[in-house]
């Protein structure tokens, strides 16, 4: 399996990949350590994903591969694949990959995940598992990515959803300098997100699961095809 793949995003969003590569361009030298501390749910989304023996994993918005490569300490007999809108998070990703024993099963290209074509990037339609972490927060057109993913489970598969919350129950000061601080990074908690996988779901025919933090710091969602 291949490393790292330049494909292109000829039909992706080139203004929000020129966008992502600008706000990353030096954080990600520094975004694994910095976000331990704030990205919260993930690792708990990880060890809830238990895919099938042989299974297939992918990965949208995968970013430096962080969680990817989590995923496949955590699951010795899967196939892994990421893919991210931003050039320059794809460096880190490639050289993070690299530096363990997985790069024979880690596969990673280039592609923006409001239209994108995994048969053209991996050579592979469906997937057991799907994730999202803390990327539907940073696109616009974020609910053009659930229901797209959804279409990409086999049967039997599992999309998984991790972001940030609204926080509603959150200390009003507290939650007020949290958003004022996420801003800068152009991340917009997504208020409609359990309403808009419960109508996923309820169109395309999945079981959803859908559950929230304390002060509702996170949400995280599992719609499941039969």
């Amino acid at each position: 399996m291949s490393g790292h793949s330049d494909e292109a995003t000829s039909h992706g969003d080139t203004q929000h990949a020129a966008a992502m590569d600008h706000i990353y361009r030096y954080q990600r030298y520094i975004y694994d350590v910095t976000r331990r501390y704030y990205l919260l749910g993930r690792n708990d989304m990880i060890a809830g994903l238990s895919p099938p023996r042989d299974g297939t994993i992918l990965e949208i918005g995968c970013g430096t591969a962080r969680n990817l490569i989590q995923a496949a300490n955590t699951f010795s007999n899967v196939s892994l694949y990421g893919f991210d809108i931003s050039s320059e998070m794809l460096k880190t990703a490639a050289r993070s990959v690299a530096k363990t024993n997985h790069s024979h099963r880690i596969a990673l290209a280039q592609g923006d995940a409001t239209n994108f074509d995994t048969k053209q990037m991996f050579d592979r339609a469906s997937f057991d598992r799907i994730f999202i972490s803390y990327a539907l927060s940073m696109i616009p057109d974020w609910q053009v990515i659930v229901a797209r993913a959804s279409d990409h489970l086999t049967p039997g598969g599992e999309l998984h959803i991790v972001d940030f919350g609204c926080m509603d129950t959150m200390p009003g000061l507290a939650r007020r300098a949290m958003l004022a601080w996420l801003a800068r990074f152009s991340v917009t908690p997504r208020r409609e997100l359990e309403a808009v996988v419960r109508d996923i779901a309820q169109q395309k025919g999945l079981q959803v699961e859908f559950r929230s933090s304390a002060f509702g710091y996170w949400a995280s969602a599992i719609l499941r095809k039969a």
